[in-house]
């Protein structure tokens, strides 16, 4: 599925704007990746942290409420239809945002996402009364492992866009 396809299908779906689905790690750009992708459910199967799930058009997508991404390449390494780039690279250009239903940002103790962070990439402001938290996005590895801990469901990722 090309890119307007992609945004049509969203359309189509109730969901205008630009459609944006988090690939595995690895994965090529979205147009490439659809193009070649087959559908044939490997890479979700073979996923241990079974975050990898199916998708609109049967195209796999990371579910980082199921957990976070530990970047062990099995995903890549099953598919037989070239649909991933080289894992010498990064594996995905993500963008973690902190909504305003962040607890702390609300004044109240939370630190969960910082807790769950394998990177150390989450660290609290001090502010009165509560510290905020804070994404060093040079750290951060976009593995998702904040986004399932969070009670507020505050945390998110996107596809950051590349110029």
């Amino acid at each position: 599925m090309t890119g307007s396809r992609a945004a049509r299908r969203a359309f189509l779906l109730g969901r205008p704007g630009a459609a944006q689905w988090i690939r595995p790690p690895w994965a090529l750009p979205e147009n490439h990746f659809t193009d070649r992708c087959t559908r044939c459910g490997a890479c979700s199967a073979a996923c241990p942290e079974s975050i990898l799930v199916v998708g609109d058009g049967g195209y796999p997508q990371i579910d980082f409420q199921r957990g976070e991404c530990t970047f062990c390449g099995t995903c890549a390494t099953v598919c037989q239809s070239a649909a991933f780039g080289e894992r010498s690279t990064r594996p995905w250009q993500l963008r973690v945002e902190v909504s305003d239903h962040c607890l702390a940002r609300r004044d109240i103790h939370c630190a969960a996402c910082r807790d769950a962070c394998p990177s150390d990439a989450i660290r609290f402001r001090p502010r009165s009364p509560v510290s905020v938290p804070e994404v060093d996005l040079a750290s951060c590895t976009g593995c998702g492992g904040c986004v399932a801990p969070c009670p507020a469901q505050a945390i998110s990722l996107s596809v950051e866009q590349v110029a």
